[in-house]
């Protein structure tokens, strides 16, 4: 298998996470190059493994123009990883870096699957107790056609099927109420098309109080909406981690603190998004992984796992053959 291609620059701590996960993966078992500068440090490991490079001599910085900074930083980490998969150097390419050019990298030196419309940034919402629903899209389009949203609900379909080995995905459209009558002219002309979309189990119109219940596996919506119920869920989660450990901070509770940890620790690696490793950007032809900016080591550790594994389910060529069918 093709080695996963590595943004050693990315993210809001670049690059220690990122070649620290880099190595974590290849005690794994998983082949990686890193992209960065010809004197990036810490490519050695304990054991004397050397990880492989491909130089790149620019940075496209958090605050970059995303579409400006592709274009104008060709020998960027971003830009030399999505050629490393478009020329059969990489299997995948993984950054925890701008989101934005990550997309337009992948977008503009991959290619677009053909016959898919935009593609659509596939991100795991934990569910206590369940595997994950799919949303999707979490951001790359602001604005969409009913008819691209079938195609996010077949794409996030084949995706929650080989990430979370689930037989029939339930998809459901995001909306303001679950009948069919529900929404706006968007949302209704989806509800149509979804209707009647063979190899799609489409479960109607749901809420974004049912993303979190285990009522559904894939959540289809635009991308402007997906992002305000992403960033939501994520400061909604944060605060009441936040909340939890404030009250268990005083030395009286310590006690109870302590006895309610074991309990605790599970329910909190599941809402940590370092679990999930990232985002996936479903459309592009190749694998290509968006990492959060903050991600640990541990979270580019699984995030080249998720990788690793679009991969070997040969996850592009499925949805190529999905979308070439729907046609």
């Amino acid at each position: 298998m093709l080695p996963i291609a590595i943004d050693a620059m990315g993210g809001d701590d670049g690059p220690g996470p990122n070649i620290a996960g880099a190595h974590a993966a290849v005690a794994d078992g998983i082949r990686v190059l890193l992209v960065g500068p010809p004197d990036l440090g810490g490519r050695e490991a304990v054991d004397g493994t050397v990880l492989e490079l491909i130089e790149a001599s620019e940075v496209i910085g958090m605050h970059d123009d995303p579409a400006a900074g592709v274009r104008r930083k060709k020998d960027s980490t971003l830009v030399r990883a999505a050629e490393a998969v478009r020329d059969g150097r990489a299997g995948a390419m993984i950054s925890a870096g701008n989101t934005g050019a990550t997309m337009a990298s992948a977008l503009l030196r991959m290619g677009r699957i053909k016959g898919v419309k935009r593609p659509a940034i596939a991100t795991p919402i934990p569910v206590p107790g369940s595997t994950p629903t799919i949303l999707l899209d979490a951001g790359a389009n602001a604005e969409v056609q009913a008819d691209w949203l079938i195609q996010f609900a077949q794409m996030g379909s084949i995706y929650a099927q080989h990430r979370f080995d689930i037989d029939s995905p339930r998809v459901g459209l995001l909306s303001i109420g679950e009948e069919a009558t529900k929404g706006d002219s968007l949302r209704k002309e989806a509800h149509e098309l979804l209707t009647r979309t063979p190899g799609v189990n489409f479960i109607g119109n749901v809420e974004g109080r049912d993303i979190m219940s285990g009522k559904l596996d894939v959540c289809v919506t635009d991308g402007f909406t997906g992002n305000v119920v992403l960033k939501t869920l994520e400061g909604g989660m944060k605060a009441v981690i936040g909340a939890l450990l404030e009250a268990f901070s005083p030395e009286e509770f310590k006690p109870h603190a302590d006895a309610l940890m074991p309990a605790l620790l599970p329910l909190y690696a599941t809402l940590s998004p370092d679990t999930y490793g990232g985002a996936v950007l479903l459309g592009v032809d190749g694998v290509c992984i968006i990492a959060h900016g903050s991600s640990s080591s541990q979270a580019i550790r699984n995030g080249i796992g998720v990788a690793h594994d679009m991969i070997e389910h040969e996850i592009t060529a499925e949805i190529a053959a999905a979308i070439a069918s729907a046609r």
